[in-house]
């Protein structure tokens, strides 16, 4: 049987889905060029259609972090697989689970599992409507919730602005009660409280911001939100739906020291299956249907081999000596990095993951993220790919490292890098 290229296998997936892919930043549109596409993974590396050999920093976008087909997470799958697929009854792998969940975050006193991060987030967003009788939400310019319609928005010229629509198909209607303040913020939230005052249902935030590059939150705005949302009856809602289990055991809210009124999960808790998961304080919680008025539901929530694989990931990820030995090998390499690059770019790092922003000082909101210069970038990633290293496709995306990412991959990367710049 004839092997094809990662070129043929574009074509004939062109031919069946738009722009050849099934989620738009995998057509590699913001660096040129055609998607390799990928046949295995291993640890650290995966394999493309062509038979090459590449370092992997995208780890299916975080949620890899044991490292490509570990045999533990592997197993669990085989194992529950050969049980069933789905049952669309309860199962004891949920229940499993939710417990390693809250063991880790005991801010989820009662959690709901979804299929995916999108619903998660749209879900508890509902939820906060419910419990406070508010119909307005704020949201950060630059962090992205998932593709529910109501936060599909851009911010417009002041804070006070009511969120436009960001994507076609999103009626003006669906986002009227959407509110955008610049992230790192407080005063403008202050704001968006005055001029809406008993209106704001909840504040949701990406407590360390991962989609327009890897943007940490500046000393005292993650407070600041807390004291604000408290002071106005309102929800704070963290999505840690990249930064839960990926930062720490805890997820961000640990590793800050500010706790949400709910918490929105993903990525790593399926062990590299779909699976999300919102959750929070009980008497909130309760709001969710049966209990309560807040209808959600999910033929595919808590899926049995989601569950399974999400359960062997977490149990090994107990140890806090693992997060240590993650951060200090993600922290090497963005110090390697910016020795390679010479000043030439600035690096953000936090737990597992990273960015190199081609400016010179890292940026603290989206309107700085977008005065990178993404054409160097763009060159940068292929000079990378060349060199065998998968980058994310994008300037505005994180790189994701995994636990089988050791001494010689951080080694091979920043020589790379110092090549790629050269």
């Amino acid at each position: 049987m004839k092997t094809l290229t990662n070129a043929e296998w574009f074509a004939r997936a062109q031919r069946l889905f738009p722009g050849g892919v099934n989620s738009p930043v995998r057509a590699f549109g913001a660096v040129g060029g055609a998607p390799r596409f990928i046949t295995r993974g291993e640890g650290a590396y995966l394999w493309d259609a062509e038979g090459q050999r590449l370092l992997d920093y995208v780890a299916s976008w975080g949620a890899i972090i044991l490292g490509h087909a570990d045999e533990e997470v592997v197993e669990a799958v085989r194992s529950a697989a050969g049980r069933g697929t789905s049952y669309g009854t309860p199962t004891p792998g949920e229940v499993t689970l939710a417990e390693l969940i809250q063991g880790a975050m005991p801010s989820l006193d009662r959690l709901r599992f979804t299929s995916s991060g999108t619903e998660a987030t749209m879900s508890a967003l509902r939820l906060a409507r419910a419990y406070t009788g508010r119909e307005k939400i704020v949201k950060f310019a630059g962090c992205y919730h998932g593709h529910a319609d109501m936060l599909l928005v851009q911010s417009g010229s002041g804070v006070a602005t009511l969120g436009l629509p960001g994507s076609a198909g999103v009626p003006a209607a669906a986002t009227r009660d959407t509110l955008v303040a610049p992230y790192n913020d407080a005063d403008a939230v202050a704001d968006l409280f005055r001029h809406f005052p008993d209106q704001i249902a909840a504040v949701i935030v990406e407590p360390v911001a991962a989609n327009m590059g890897l943007v940490l939150p500046q000393p005292g705005f993650l407070p600041a939100l807390r004291e604000l949302t408290a002071a106005h009856g309102a929800l704070l809602i963290f999505d840690e739906v990249i930064t839960g289990f990926r930062v720490g055991r805890g997820g961000a809210q640990e590793l800050y020291g500010v706790t949400p009124e709910l918490t929105c999960l993903g990525k790593v808790i399926g062990g590299g299956l779909p699976v999300g998961a919102y959750g929070g304080r009980r008497e909130i919680m309760e709001r969710v249907a049966p209990l309560g008025p807040m209808y959600q539901a999910g033929t595919l929530a808590g899926n049995p081999l989601a569950m399974a694989a999400g359960a062997a990931a977490l149990h090994r990820l107990a140890d806090v000596e693992t997060y240590r030995t993650l951060e200090a090998r993600t922290f090497r390499l963005a110090e390697g990095l910016r020795r390679a690059l010479d000043g030439a770019v600035s690096v953000t790092q936090v737990g597992g993951m990273l960015t190199v922003f081609f400016r010179p000082a890292a940026p603290v909101n989206y309107a700085e993220a977008q005065q990178c210069d993404t054409p160097a970038f763009a060159r940068f990633f292929h000079a990378m790919l060349e060199r065998g290293i998968l980058l994310p496709p994008s300037q505005f995306e994180a790189w994701f490292l995994t636990l089988a990412h050791g001494d010689e991959e951080i080694e091979a990367t920043i020589d790379a890098a110092g090549g790629a710049l050269a």
